[in-house]
């Protein structure tokens, strides 16, 4: 597959999970993020798409890599730091979250962690890694798919929000008032 066909088709792909996420919005009842249950159809079609987008992604950074214009400091001491920030914060929300909750089960509710400073340090925490890794990477291809990806990420919160108070009623509605979305 030529770099460009590789493009496209993770283009497609983010644009698939991208729409995804406004189709849950847009109509709760019938919602793909989150899913409803473990074991359901939607729950198999985000992860489905969630895991072929990133290897699609990871291969295009890799065909792509270092082919635009950013310089090698702004690359290396903006990028990589970001990435490495990004990525610990998020694996200490998931650590703080659990693996059941992360992966859309209600699980049990929780306000501690990076969780006491935003609703969603995950996002929170992959939008900033991927936004080093889109530095680093320093590739226009790729730089258009990770900034879906961001914007995908920023707006994954939106259908949870409509999920969480009917799982940790006043609990999360209080938490809601007095925690931020993201920082």
């Amino acid at each position: 597959m030529t770099t460009p066909q590789l493009f496209t088709v993770t283009l497609i792909v983010t644009y698939l999970i991208l729409a995804m996420v406004i189709w849950s919005l847009a109509v709760p009842r019938h919602r793909i993020w989150p899913p409803p249950r473990r074991k359901s159809w939607q729950y198999h079609l985000y992860w489905w798409f969630f895991y072929i987008d990133t290897a699609l992604s990871l291969w295009l950074l890799a065909r792509d890599w270092n082919t635009w214009c950013l310089p090698d400091p702004l690359r290396f001491f903006v990028g990589v730091p970001l990435l490495l920030l990004g990525a610990a914060f998020s694996l200490w929300a998931i650590i703080a979250l659990g693996w059941g909750n992360t992966y859309g089960r209600a699980q049990g509710f929780t306000d501690r962690g990076p969780y006491q400073f935003t609703r969603n340090p995950q996002y929170v925490g992959d939008m900033v890694m991927l936004a080093g890794l889109m530095l680093w990477a320093n590739s226009v291809d790729a730089g258009v798919i990770l900034l879906l990806i961001i914007l995908t990420f920023a707006l994954m919160p939106l259908p949870e929000e409509q999920w969480l108070p009917g799982h940790y009623g006043d609990t999360y509605q209080a938490y809601k008032a007095s925690t931020p979305r993201f920082l």
